[in-house]
C-alpha cells in the first residue's frame, strides 16, 4: 500500500451513511475526506419519517436479525446524542378491515419486546376498543377492534444527526467538502487511486489520492461508479417515499399512530412532530430524474385519504397541507416482487470488478448507520492492511451530546431568549450551544433576536458559517437553524438572515438577491397547493 497517498478513506456522499462513516474513520486515526455534490443531508437523509425505530413491520417478513440491530442501535443513538433522539409513544388502531389483526399484532409487539430486552423504555400494552377511543378520542370507530401501544424513538431534525456526525469527523482530523461534485474516479494498477472534483460554488477543480473509496452517495450510487467505469449492472432500485406536513386538526393524536392503510395494506404514520403532524409514508419504484425528488399528487392524495379515514373530523383537503417532502431509499435491485418485501438491510459492496479499495453501501436505515459505519471501517482497515483501534461511537457522545444543563443555564442568565426560544436551541445544538452562547457574548450584534417570539438569534446564522460549514442560505435556513421545517418555512425571516450572511460572506448585493431568489425557489418546490 502506498504511503503517498493523500488520505486513507474517501467517502462519497455526506448524508447519514456517509456522515457516520466519516466520524468512525476519523474517531479510528484515519485520514479522511468528505464529498458531498450539494449541502451535506439534502437527499435521502432528508427525506425520513424521522423516527429511530426497530422496524415493526420487518418482522412478518422474517427480518429478525435487522430488527434486533435497529432496536440495539435506538438504545445506543438515545445514549449518544439524547438531545436530538428522543422517546416516542406510537398506538395503532387495529381495524376489523385491517389484514393484520389484533393476534397478529399482539405477536408482533411481543418478539419487539423480546429483542430489546436491554432497551430503557417501557412495553407494550394491548388496548380494547373502548381504551384504544378513550386514549385517541379523535379516531374512527367505525370498524375499530382494539388497539395497541408501544414506544420507539423519534429525530426531530435527522439534518442536525447527520451534522454532528460530520462535526466529530472534522473534529478527529477529517476534511469536509460540501458542494463538491466528484467527477472521476480514477484507477491506478488495479486500485483506486484518485478522486477528481469540482467546486460547484467556485467553479474550482481538484483532486486527491486516497486508498479507499467508500460510495455512500444513496441513490446517486451506480451515478458515482460511472465515473469510475463504463459498468452496466445496476445495484440500487430505488423506491419513493413521500411526506405531508400539515397542522393539528380536529381530534388530531396526541401520540404516534400506526395504521394500516385500506388502500394497499402498507402500514403509514401520523407522528405529531416539530410542532405540526407529519404523515407518510409511501413506498413506489422510481426510475425518474433523481435531481428534484417530490411528492406527487397521487401520493398526496393518497396519504390525505388515509388519514381522513382513520381520523374523519380532520377533514383535510389540499390547501391544509403546509409543505410536502420526499426521498428514494437507495435498496438493493429488484425486478420483482412489492417494494415493501425489498430488504431494508444494507449491502457493503466491494466493487472488485472495477477496482480494489472502492466500496459501495446499498440500503440501510437511519437508525442503524452507526453500525454500517462501524462495518465499513472494518472493512476498509483490511484493504488498508491496517489493525484499527476498536470502534467507540457507540458509547462516545456526539459533540452536542455533552454539557446540555451547562449550556442551558448559560442561555438562561444570558437573558435574551424567551423560555420557548431556550428549547429551541437546546433541541438543535445540544450542548453546544454554549459554543453559540460564548460567541454572542464576544460580539454584543449576535446577541440581539431575529423574531417577535425571541427564539431565534442573529448569532447563530454566524455560528453556521463559522462552525458548521454552511455555504449558501439554503444551507443555513434548512439545515443550520432549522427554519425551513417551520409551517411557513421561515418565509418571514429570509431577509434578515440573508443580510447578517451576506456581512459575514462579504456578498455582493447581487449575489446577496441571488441566494435570496434561490433559497425561496427552492422553499417553493415543497409547496403542493397548486401542483397538478
Amino acid at each position: 500500500m502506498s504511503a503517498s497517498k493523500d488520505f486513507d478513506i474517501a467517502v462519497i456522499g455526506a448524508g447519514i451513511n456517509g456522515a457516520g462513516i466519516a466520524r468512525d474513520a476519523a474517531l479510528r486515526g484515519l485520514r479522511v475526506i468528505v464529498f458531498d455534490q450539494n449541502d451535506f443531508c439534502s437527499g435521502t437523509s432528508a427525506a425520513p419519517s424521522r423516527l429511530i425505530h426497530g422496524g415493526l413491520r420487518y418482522l412478518e417478513y422474517g427480518e429478525i436479525p435487522l430488527v434486533y440491530e435497529s432496536l440495539h442501535e435506538r438504545r445506543y443513538l438515545r445514549q449518544i446524542a439524547a438531545h436530538l433522539v428522543r422517546p416516542l409513544r406510537i398506538s395503532i388502531p387495529i381495524y376489523a378491515s385491517a389484514k393484520r389483526g389484533p393476534l397478529l399484532i399482539r405477536l408482533g409487539m411481543m418478539a419487539y419486546d423480546v429483542l430489546s430486552m436491554s432497551k430503557r423504555m417501557p412495553g407494550h400494552d394491548m388496548l380494547s376498543r373502548e381504551q384504544m377511543h378513550e386514549e385517541e378520542p379523535g379516531l374512527n370507530m367505525e370498524g375499530l377492534r382494539a388497539g395497541a401501544r408501544y414506544f420507539d424513538a423519534q429525530v426531530t431534525f435527522s439534518e442536525r444527526l447527520v451534522l454532528e456526525n460530520l462535526l466529530a469527523a472534522r473534529s478527529a482530523g477529517a476534511s469536509i467538502r460540501t458542494h463538491n461534485r466528484v467527477t472521476g474516479i480514477s484507477v491506478l494498477n488495479g486500485r483506486v487511486d484518485t478522486v477528481a472534483f469540482t467546486d460547484r460554488i467556485t467553479g474550482e477543480e481538484g483532486s486527491v489520492t486516497a486508498s479507499v473509496v467508500v460510495n455512500a452517495a444513496g441513490p446517486w450510487v451506480d451515478k458515482v461508479l460511472g465515473v469510475a467505469s463504463d459498468r452496466t449492472k445496476q445495484l440500487v432500485g430505488g423506491t419513493k417515499g413521500s411526506h405531508i406536513i400539515v397542522g393539528r386538526f380536529d381530534g388530531a393524536p396526541k401520540d404516534a399512530c400506526y395504521v394500516e392503510a385500506q388502500t394497499d395494506g402498507r402500514p403509514f404514520f401520523i407522528i405529531p412532530w416539530n410542532e405540526m403532524l407529519l404523515i407518510g409514508t409511501t413506498d413506489i419504484r422510481y426510475t425518474e430524474s433523481l435531481e428534484k425528488i417530490r411528492a406527487s399528487r397521487a401520493e398526496i392524495d393518497y396519504l390525505l385519504n388515509e388519514t381522513n379515514r382513520v381520523f374523519p373530523a380532520a377533514g383535510l383537503e389540499i390547501g391544509d397541507i403546509h409543505y410536502a417532502y420526499a426521498g428514494v431509499r437507495p435498496l438493493p435491485y429488484r425486478k420483482k416482487g412489492p417494494e415493501s418485501a425489498i430488504t431494508r438491510k444494507h449491502i457493503i459492496k466491494k466493487n472488485r470488478d472495477i477496482a480494489k479499495g472502492l466500496l459501495s453501501i446499498i440500503g440501510g436505515k437511519l437508525t442503524t448507520f452507526r453500525h454500517l459505519a462501524e462495518q465499513t471501517v472494518d472493512k476498509a482497515g483490511k484493504i488498508l492492511r491496517r489493525r484499527l483501534p476498536p470502534c467507540r461511537t457507540h458509547d462516545t457522545p456526539l459533540p452536542g451530546g455533552w454539557g446540555l444543563d451547562e449550556a442551558r443555564d448559560a442561555l438562561v442568565s444570558a437573558g435574551a431568549l424567551s423560555a420557548r426560544g431556550i428549547e429551541r436551541i437546546i433541541s438543535i445544538y445540544g450542548g453546544r450551544a454554549l459554543e453559540l452562547h460564548e460567541l454572542c457574548v464576544g460580539e454584543s450584534a449576535l446577541c440581539q433576536c431575529i423574531d417577535d417570539q425571541r427564539t431565534m438569534l442573529a448569532g447563530e446564522v454566524v455560528f453556521a458559517i463559522r462552525q458548521e460549514m454552511a455555504r449558501t442560505l439554503t444551507d443555513i435556513v434548512y439545515r443550520r437553524l432549522m427554519l425551513g421545517l417551520d409551517a411557513d418555512q421561515g418565509r418571514a425571516h429570509y431577509e434578515v438572515i440573508a443580510n447578517i450572511a451576506a456581512n459575514e460572506f462579504d456578498w455582493s448585493a447581487q449575489q446577496m438577491a441571488e441566494e435570496l431568489q434561490a433559497l425561496r425557489s427552492y422553499s417553493d418546490s415543497f409547496r403542493v397547493a397548486f401542483r397538478p
